[in-house]
């Protein structure tokens, strides 16, 4: 090379001194050839990029990406939602009371997880680092080439560079299951958390402890490396936000109202229409979490999982309300609604993976999970109004155990080569690897998720403040912490407001309806 540069001074008009100097001061060469290296560097550096980009514009007008991108973000729209879903869910399971505070915290709780996604999470869970979490990407920062595949990537998230879209719709994707798993925890914790102290502990989970096993599972981590499967998130989304919303529910204890000699009394929510609308929204929603964990349109692949899926959702809320029929000689909404999302959870992890009667009793077996950890809660005085630890914790670990039991193995299906999922359950050939790699995730993930939980959780507890005063439960977290009320029409009239409408005192509601 420097011969080279030799031979280019030689030949250009530079003054016959400037040549000698050079010749008489080596350094001058060096820094010369490095000024020249580094034009030519970027000259090629532009060449390929311009080629990368013309690349990128070629695949961005091919229709498969088209359409594999319009379903994504399809999907994307209806786990969407499901905030409506849990929103209507938790409002009508909760005491009237609470209604406007798990209204508001449904409705803010989204943006703060797209906040806390967009600038730590995203990056932590695909971007590029170490088999434990990701270290670049953040805020959407970083070289990415998508929806170029394979060897043509070139960026900072080779985890999802298998998926043939934008990078925008991928994060939109994943924005979306962050966003329930932040939402598990406001069931759980009804009626007495404290506004700052839920929202804060959400931005670390989606910031920081959801994203970390995303990594290990989704985002090239250890635990995919070493066979771990969870297809759509049984233990990504739900088990990670179930173990949260359990250590919080026992550190924050159970409602005042619902304890008698130091036993939890049952204390029904005041709509079932709101609350049986907010199952079956979440069950619609379920077709665009599970069908849309393909990232692309397969048909087959995606037409199986939307089967599998609402068969296990149907088989558990039948099991549950049967289960609860031959405990209480009734037929509880309560436990159909929980058994068919218990069924919808646990069929989350091993729905591409397992045949349609495999689903049938993933999804019997997820019904009655549910009202056995619903029972067990009680016994230990645990306070979960709405069942989100039972539905999302006791059924995601149901679900990613059973994946290792029914997973049909690599050839069957289109979809499911070899090194596109789990190895085979034990049910279909009597080994035990696949389960033992679904036991160990389960274990490790619980282990983490609970040892992040009890640190956040204590750390909000002795800064912030976890729990509102007994004064501010009791008139209902509606007035203390909104000043607002959902149902105005059923508050005491005031003796003020009673003279200014004409209307005897002794005609006004005469006792709250709690």
């Amino acid at each position: 090379m420097i011969r080279s540069v030799k031979n280019c001074l030689r030949s250009t008009s530079f003054p016959q001194q400037h040549v000698s100097m050079i010749n008489k001061l080596p350094w001058a060469k060096w820094i010369l050839t490095a000024v020249l290296m580094g034009i030519f560097t970027i000259i090629l550096e532009d060449r390929a990029l311009a080629q990368v980009n013309a690349s990128i514009d070629a695949a961005l007008d091919s229709p498969k990406v088209m359409i594999d991108t319009l379903w994504v973000i399809i999907a994307s729209i209806f786990i969407f939602c499901m905030n409506a879903g849990f929103a209507m869910l938790e409002s009508g399971l909760c005491r009237r009371k609470n209604t406007v505070n798990v209204l508001t915290k449904n409705l803010l709780v989204f943006s703060i997880a797209a906040l806390a996604f967009w600038s730590l999470g995203f990056g932590i869970m695909f971007g590029d680092g170490n088999p434990f979490f990701g270290t670049q990407g953040f805020f959407l920062a970083g070289a990415d080439s998508s929806p170029l595949t394979g060897d043509a990537y070139r960026g900072v998230f080779d985890s999802l560079s298998g998926f043939g879209i934008p990078l925008q719709a991928k994060f939109f994707m994943h924005l979306m299951f962050a966003g329930v798993a932040a939402k598990i925890i406001a069931g759980a914790m009804v009626g007495r958390l404290s506004f700052f102290g839920y929202f804060s502990f959400s931005f670390l989970l989606v910031a920081i402890a959801y994203p970390v096993v995303g990594h290990w599972i989704w985002g090239g981590g250890f635990l995919s490396n070493m066979g771990f499967a969870d297809f759509a998130g049984s233990t990504v989304v739900h088990s990670v936000g179930g173990w949260a919303a359990l250590v919080g529910t026992i550190i924050l204890g159970p409602r005042v109202e619902r304890v008698r000699a130091n036993k939890l009394i049952s204390i029904p929510g005041h709509n079932m229409s709101l609350a049986t609308l907010g199952c079956l929204i979440l069950w619609l929603g379920w077709f665009g979490f599970n069908g849309g964990s393909f990232m692309a349109m397969r048909p087959a692949g995606i037409s199986h999982v939307i089967v599998t899926t609402n068969l296990a959702g149907a088989t558990g809320a039948v099991s549950a309300v049967v289960y609860s029929w031959l405990s209480t000689a009734k037929p509880n909404l309560i436990s159909l609604i929980n058994g068919s999302l218990a069924g919808l959870v646990a069929i989350t992890a091993g729905s591409a993976y397992v045949s349609i009667p495999g689903a049938a009793f993933i999804g019997l077996i997820g019904g009655v999970v549910v009202i056995v950890v619903e029972d067990l809660l009680v016994r230990f005085n645990i306070d979960d109004p709405v069942g989100a630890v039972p539905v999302h914790l006791g059924a995601g670990i149901w679900g990613t155990f059973a994946l290792g039991l029914f997973s049909v193995g690599p050839g069957v299906y289109p979809w499911y080569g070899e090194g596109e999922g789990p190895g085979v359950g034990f049910l279909q050939d009597g080994t035990l690897t696949q389960l033992g790699l679904q036991t160990l995730g389960i274990v490790v993930v619980a282990i983490f998720t609970i040892a992040f939980s009890i640190a956040a959780w204590m750390a909000l507890e002795y800064t912030l403040g976890l729990r509102v005063s007994a004064e501010a439960e009791k008139a209902g977290l509606d007035r203390s912490e909104h000043g607002l009320v959902a149902y105005p029409e059923f508050e005491r009239v005031s003796v003020l407001d009673a003279n200014l409408l004409d209307v005897p005192i002794e005609d006004n509601i005469k006792q709250e309806i709690q």
